[in-house]
């Protein structure tokens, strides 16, 4: 995999390796939005460990993805995993 190109890096290698996310993601078959969440959990709870608040942690989460609202990042990271 040509790692200069970052639309196909695999954000979650710690998951699943590279070939197959290319493979997965050639066809479709990755749901872009479960991945960002699901990013967003990890660092979330990365932050947590570091003492950081709840709510500042949500508020850099919010500087990261601006797009989303601060209600919407909440819900995100304290739904239960699947």
């Amino acid at each position: 995999m040509d790692d200069s190109n970052n639309k196909n890096q695999n954000p979650i290698s710690e998951l699943i390796s590279d070939e197959i996310y290319e493979l997965l993601n050639s066809r479709g078959l990755i749901n872009e939005r479960s991945v960002r969440d699901y990013l967003i959990r990890k660092k979330f709870r990365a932050m947590r460990k570091l003492k950081i608040s709840a709510g500042e942690a949500i508020d850099t989460l919010r500087n990261e993805y601006p797009y989303l609202q601060y209600d919407t990042i909440r819900k995100i990271v304290y739904q239960p995993e699947r």
